[in-house]
């Protein structure tokens, strides 16, 4: 087990760590020499327990904030994930059935054979109209 050494406050403290954790030991020692030197400029010189326990609980407080933070963040997110899973959810239903008419092949064959009834009905029509008016544009009598 490794001994680090680290310093809080202008103090040498020999700490021992699991192997691999040395530098999470030093970044710790870090926030908290930070905290125990915002206390040393505010209040001047400590005894080295009080000093301590002050930047300890100081820290403690930013993370008890930040934890807060995190449980408001994490609910957050967990809301707009129900909300996506809701709109997945929904935009995966069937969509709208629609159905369009369909003319049955006889009706249409009817059809055809009406419109092409039509058709000769008109062409007779026309030539016994061309047969009986006057020549050369003449008005009938």
């Amino acid at each position: 087990m490794p001994n680090v050494e680290i310093e809080i406050g202008g103090r040498v403290f020999e700490v021992a760590c699991q192997e691999g954790e040395e530098h999470y030991l030093l970044a710790a020692a870090q926030m908290l020499d930070a905290e125990a030197g915002r206390l040393m400029q505010q209040i001047g010189r400590l005894p080295e327990a009080r000093m301590l326990l002050m930047a300890g609980l100081m820290l403690a407080d930013r993370t008890a904030g930040v934890e807060d933070r995190l449980r408001d963040a994490q609910d957050r997110l967990a809301a707009q994930e129900a909300r996506i899973a809701e709109l997945e959810a929904r935009s995966g239903a069937e969509p709208e059935r629609v159905e369009v008419p369909v003319v049955p092949e006889t009706v249409a064959q009817s059809l055809s054979a009406l419109a092409e009834r039509a058709e000769q009905l008109a062409s007779v029509a026309e030539a016994r109209a061309e047969a009986s008016a006057p020549p050369n544009g003449a008005a009938a009598p």
